[in-house]
């Protein structure tokens, strides 16, 4: 206001030329300076509108004045109190409205109760009683291939050894796994996730199961056959499940896992490392990469929620890329079983139409990436390898002609 009366005086004595516009201004300024609120911070009073054309000046509530309000209110609350007692105030948040909580013995340790009729069950979801069957299958394969005369003990045995040995691997695994497990939907259902069996009874199993099935291996079969049953538990257990969640190395890791017990198989059979051995172990590590990466297409989400590096997550590109890169590398490896040895000539030919067959899929699931694309091929090669195995079975060696060639020479 000092500034425009200013202004105004030096007008009327002709010091300061001022525009129409800034007289217009002034006057409107003038007219409707009754409609403004303005505050005085020295005098710390508010001027207020009380009426047309009336103003008053209106002090601020001295401190008497409003202690005397929360006196009141305070006998107001007490007066409410005796009505309504007031509850003292919990840690939680002032607008809880949740249900209460639980007694103190409800939120620690419970026990777990489990019904004996349900427990085998619960132990065969423990140790992938599926997964475990396919090890076992793969195990056969390679002790019906090796060129020696068939013993059903020692076939029972390394089966059953190997059998134990894969699911103490499991069970482990799942042990390891529970906090990762949880977040996805594919294994959020595990035994040990839901809490039907504890900890302590999940890592007894898997003791009662590796323990007699490398002792039963070494024993029973040979040393040889024992310690590549205990290697492929601590290639499993210690390096395969934690680099899920380092690098996408797990996978080529986790086939040479699922490539062990087809040469197991072999060296029950011969008691050594020979180059048919090595086949077998070839073709399933091969078998593996179109079998895992299709499945992880269609998992990517759930394994994106765990946290696990794998290739169908990270390096989308790279995964479809391996998977068709061994799917014709099984016709590679078939055409080689003949030149070891190990099967007729008619193995590559009779197995030419399936290993074309994964490979065109393995050809869409690399084109496509899609998840249709993926099913066909995880479909495809939950049969395939069975029937490669079967054919190859079919094709083996007569030993009669091996003695021959032997006796030749």
């Amino acid at each position: 206001m000092t500034g425009v009366t200013g202004m105004c005086l030096a007008q009327i004595h002709r010091t300061v030329v001022v525009s129409p516009a800034a007289c217009r201004l002034l006057r409107t300024c003038n007219r409707r300076s009754d409609r403004w609120l303005m505050y005085h911070p020295a005098k710390r009073k508010y001027v207020t509108h009380q009426g047309v054309l009336n103003q008053r000046a209106k002090p601020k509530q001295d401190l008497s004045e409003s202690t005397i309000q929360e006196e009141n209110v305070l006998q107001e609350m007490k007066s409410i109190s005796a009505v309504l007692p007031i509850t003292e105030p919990s840690n939680g948040p002032p607008n809880d409205t949740s249900e209460p909580k639980a007694a103190p013995e409800e939120r620690g340790w419970r026990e777990i109760k489990v019904d004996a009729s349900t427990l085998p069950g619960i132990l065969a979801r423990l140790s992938k009683i599926r997964l475990s069957a396919l090890v076992v299958i793969t195990a056969s394969a390679g002790y019906a291939m090796a060129p020696v005369p068939f013993d059903l003990s020692c076939f029972l045995m390394a089966s059953v050894g190997t059998g134990l040995a894969s699911c103490a691997a499991n069970s482990i695994n799942q042990f390891f796994e529970v906090p990762f497990d949880s977040n996805m939907n594919r294994t959020k259902s595990r035994p040990l996730v839901r809490g039907q069996i504890s900890p302590l009874v999940a890592v007894s199993f898997a003791a009662a199961c590796a323990i007699p099935g490398i002792t039963l291996l070494t024993v029973a079969v040979n040393p040889l056959t024992g310690a590549l049953g205990a290697f492929n538990i601590f290639l499993y257990t210690c390096c395969y499940t934690p680099m899920k969640r380092l690098s996408i190395a797990n996978t080529w890791v986790g086939s040479v896992v699922g490539a062990i017990p087809p040469i197991m198989g072999w060296t029950a059979a011969t008691g050594s490392l020979d180059a048919g051995a090595l086949l077998m172990g070839a073709i399933l590590y091969s078998w593996q990469f179109p079998h895992f990466n299709a499945l992880s297409w269609n998992l990517r989400e759930d394994y994106s929620r765990g946290g696990y590096r794998m290739m169908s997550v990270t390096h989308p590109d790279m995964c479809r890329r391996v998977a068709l890169r061994h799917c014709l590398g099984l016709i590679g490896l078939s055409t080689l079983a003949p030149a070891l040895d190990v099967t007729t000539w008619n193995f590559p030919i009779i197995s030419l139409p399936i290993n074309l067959y994964i490979s065109y899929l393995g050809y869409r699931f690399y084109r496509d990436a899609d998840r249709n694309s993926a099913r066909k091929l995880f479909f495809c090669s939950l049969w395939h390898l069975p029937t490669l195995l079967l054919l190859m079975l079919t094709c083996k060696k007569s030993l009669v002609g091996k003695k021959e060639k032997t006796e030749a020479s």
